[in-house]
């Protein structure tokens, strides 16, 4: 009896693997050929994944040290001996350009992941709360009403600011992605679960007795998180494009550390006497990188609504 028992148990763990396994299969399937139906968001995809790769290789890629210095290679020109040229002071711009992902990527999503997590939950907390007791509703006011004030301010200009209270440093720009981020997912995640939080299967969670706790973390957030996901992958984009802008200015990353804005803010005067690479070459390169995240973030937002993906699906089928 106990080795029927065990064969049955044996035969329906493996029908469970079966399934999952299948499953992940459809939707590897489903997919591929969402990328193959929609080209551009697979150059996204790729390009995120080559600026990954770069990042994670740069010391294997670099020719040279990416912040040595040869004074005898000053402002030379793209050739064999340096791919991309060298900048105004003698370091390969190639191997500064490899290198800067690792700064660049690292605080964008550093930072962009701490505002997704406190604005979201504060999101999450004050939509649930929302229209309930008079001293929720009143704590739920002054939030949202913060919430406008941050988002009133300039977003660039608040950036500066931040950093210039926290200091410079790589702590304080991530502090203040986090920072001018935070409403953005603040918002998103209050709209959401104040439509999640309306439906049946919550309120008859409710009726039967579960906490708030256990509502939002089973229920709520879990049905409520897709808008931020798509929003997260254009927001690493937009982040790196904001780490450069403070470091154009200098405001962000301290020089000679390989980081793009900091090597087109070094090159940027020497676009007037012909040398144009050392300010063009990392210009590119963080174009195509923020493009990259917002082609991804795109595909994500139409992945993430299940109307347009059941609509995709009959179409791909």
């Amino acid at each position: 009896m106990s080795d029927l028992v065990s064969s049955r148990s044996v035969l329906a763990a493996a029908s469970t693997a079966a399934k999952g396994e299948d499953t992940r299969l459809r939707r590897l399937r489903f997919f591929l050929a969402f990328l193959r139906a929609r080209p551009s968001f697979a150059v996204g995809y790729a390009i995120v994944a080559m600026v990954i790769v770069v990042a994670i290789f740069a010391p294997w890629l670099a020719p040279y040290g990416p912040m040595t210095a040869d004074p005898t290679v000053y402002l030379l020109p793209p050739g064999a001996s340096h791919l991309l040229g060298t900048d105004g002071a003698g370091m390969d711009i190639f191997s500064r350009v490899v290198f800067a992902p690792r700064v660049d990527l690292a605080i964008a999503i550093i930072g962009t992941l701490m505002s997704a997590t406190i604005g979201g939950v504060i999101g999450a907390i004050v939509g649930y709360y929302e229209g309930q007791r008079a001293w929720r509703r009143a704590i739920s006011t002054l939030v949202m009403r913060s919430a406008d004030v941050l988002q009133a301010f300039p977003v660039f200009v608040f950036a500066i600011a931040l950093v210039a209270v926290f200091g410079q440093s790589v702590k304080s720009i991530i502090l203040a992605i986090a920072f001018v981020n935070t409403p953005i997912y603040l918002r998103l995640m209050r709209i959401q679960v104040l439509s999640v939080s309306k439906l049946r299967y919550v309120e008859a969670a409710y009726v039967a007795g579960a906490s708030d706790v256990a509502i939002l973390q089973r229920h709520v957030i879990p049905n409520a998180v897709a808008p931020l996901l798509a929003q997260l992958s254009v927001n690493i984009g937009w982040s790196v494009l904001l780490t450069a802008g403070l470091s154009f200015v200098g405001a962000g990353v301290v020089a000679p550390t390989p980081e793009w804005g900091s090597m087109i803010a070094m090159g940027f005067q020497n676009i007037v006497t012909g040398q144009w690479w050392p300010s063009v070459f990392p210009g590119i390169a963080l174009s195509i990188t923020v493009l990259g995240f917002a082609l991804v973030g795109a595909s994500v937002e139409v992945l993430a609504d299940p109307v347009r993906r059941r609509v995709l699906s009959g179409s791909l089928s």
